[in-house]
């Protein structure tokens, strides 16, 4: 039986969508803006890189990163951000979301500053300093996920919460689409100035030594943003639920409250005594297990597989348009042209593809929910990742590099409008308070683990399978057609396990969690724990939609 809801608790529950509740994502939703920002906009880049400092004399194709190299410079931050989501979702359970919340942007603001910064006499020097501020980089990065999951979840009321929780996630495709305008602008900019002939014309000309602070400003632009929330982070109170069912303070959430919702909130310091009574069990305890061990599998291995695919392609979008001729053979172009051709790539496809999945997403999902956007989106990048795959060779045919684009773009939705978006959502609603910043930071570090996979893995993975074709410096691969095949496989994984996860959808956090329960009785939403009952659920669930 269900214990009567805090009073705290339910007036947020029950809010109406108010000023508070936008000011939220905005705040939270920079954090987020800056993350994708920071970490895509590499890609961009990286090609240039190869040309600045590894130039080849009589070569006929430009300087290219080696491999060690690019996979470092392109991996690397995602390292820092696994680690990031572990810790910082652990300290935001010890120490509260609020005090742990500024700690991560002003990690992001220095690091974004000093990525540009890098230095160094060899070019080996300035790579590994660029790639030890990008680590830290993503170490900041790294906290924000599980934080601003959680700040949002907690403050949301439950018709909206996942709408509330989707837009802040939703700045990562503005973040992504400013990546690539802001590099359109600076490229442009820089070869107005400094205009260069092709490479093949004249190699060494080609790439200018101003183009050097090309990639410094495109990498140190990240952190204006970030500084521009860091205030207002700070005079965000911490939230309620935290404050009452993890420090135990009734009157101070109430007070917090009382002043975020403009109402009065009674204090009930008896009932916070009893709602927390019997649920100190650990996230290592044969109680977590039971209740949530399932869940937590779900939302850990569907994260695992959807970015594998997600990173795979955000990251090596580039040598996919150049695989298909979209993108000219370096040789043909500048340095500074082939920036900005790699950036009106992948800004088209993110105004088309990227940007609208998300807000599909957040207009959608607190009507059909999350289950079924989740299995729907899983479903449909595996169906256009294998009519991408099966012909191929078609799609690389002088006429056909439109259908691939469109093609290419529909996975992007599919992601952002599916798992994406809802592997994010979902583990901020299912988890008790005391270990809710921590279970997201699982869940979305085993994420990371697969953007790893995916950035290091493609990057070898896609090189032709004839040695003679392959990019200097790398052995055989499978090729992209093989690649895809792999990434369709792996988002078809992700529709098996999506069943391993209950919807949350019009639920409150305390009914989805369990502490709203007497000890020993099963939560509200009627899922048991165990395996069959978890798929019955989901699967009566798919048969009625």
């Amino acid at each position: 039986m269900a214990k009567d809801q805090l009073q705290v608790l339910n007036a947020l529950d029950v809010a109406k969508t108010q000023l508070y509740h936008f000011t939220a994502i905005v705040i939270a939703g920079m954090g987020f803006f800056t993350d994708a920002y920071d970490l895509f906009c590499i890609s961009l880049v990286t090609k240039l890189l190869g040309r600045i400092y590894y130039y080849r004399p009589g070569s006929l194709d430009p300087g290219s990163l080696p491999p060690n190299v690019a996979a470092a410079v392109n991996g690397v931050a995602f390292c820092g951000t696994l680690s990031g989501q572990l810790f910082f979702g652990w300290l935001g359970d010890k120490m509260g979301r609020k005090r742990v919340y500024g700690m991560t942007l002003m990690l992001m603001v220095i690091c974004s500053l000093a990525s540009g910064l890098s230095f160094g006499n060899k070019p080996s020097g300035v790579m590994a300093t660029l790639c030890f501020f990008r680590f830290w980089l993503g170490f900041g990065i790294g906290g924000d996920y599980p934080l601003s999951a959680t700040i949002m979840s907690e403050y949301a009321n439950k018709k909206t919460r996942g709408a509330f929780i989707a837009a802040v996630f939703a700045m990562q495709g503005f973040g992504i689409l400013t990546g690539g305008i802001v590099t359109l602008i600076i490229s442009s900019a820089f070869r107005a100035r400094f205009d260069a002939p092709a490479y093949q014309e004249n190699a060494t000309a080609s790439t200018p030594a101003q183009a050097d602070y090309v990639w410094r400003i495109i990498l140190m632009f990240g952190a204006i943003p970030a500084l521009m929330t860091y205030y207002w982070r700070m005079k965000m109170p911490e939230t309620a639920r935290y404050t009452a069912l993890v420090a135990k303070n009734a009157k101070q959430a109430a007070s917090d409250m009382s002043k975020v919702l403009q109402v009065e909130i009674v204090e009930e310091p008896d009932k916070v005594e009893e709602f927390t009574r019997d649920k100190d069990f650990g996230l290592f305890s044969r109680e977590f297990l039971r209740r949530h061990g399932m869940h937590l599998l779900g939302t850990t291995v569907c994260w695992f597989l959807l970015d594998i695919a997600f990173y795979s392609q955000n990251l090596f979008q580039k040598d996919i348009f150049t695989a298909i001729n979209w993108i000219p053979k370096a040789r043909t172009m500048s340095a500074l042209e082939e920036v900005f051709r790699i950036a009106r790539a992948q800004t088209l496809i993110a105004l088309c593809g990227t940007v609208p999945g998300y807000w599909f997403t957040v207009a959608l999902i607190d009507i059909v929910g999350r289950f079924l956007i989740q299995i729907v989106g899983f479903f449909m990048m595996t169906v256009f990742m294998l009519g991408l795959a099966i012909p191929y060779h078609h799609w690389t045919t002088p006429g056909n590099h439109i259908g691939f684009v469109v093609m290419y773009g529909f996975t992007f939705f599919f992601a952002n409008f599916g798992p994406n978006s809802t592997t994010f959502i979902v583990p901020a609603e299912i988890f008790p308070a005391r270990l809710r910043s921590t279970c997201h930071g699982i869940s979305a570090a085993a994420g990371k683990a697969g953007a790893i996979v995916g950035s290091f893995g493609f990057l070898y993975a896609a090189q032709n399978q004839d040695k003679a074709k392959t990019d200097h410096g790398y052995p055989p691969g499978i090729g992209v057609r093989n690649s895809l095949f792999v990434l369709a496989a792996c988002n078809l994984l992700g529709v098996v396990f999506t069943f391993f996860v209950p919807e949350s959808k019009g639920k409150s956090l305390e009914e989805l969690s369990g502490e709203n329960e007497e000890e020993n009785v099963e939560m509200a939403t009627g899922y048991t724990r165990t395996v069959p009952s978890i798929l019955r659920r989901n699967s009566q669930e798919l048969s009625y939609l």
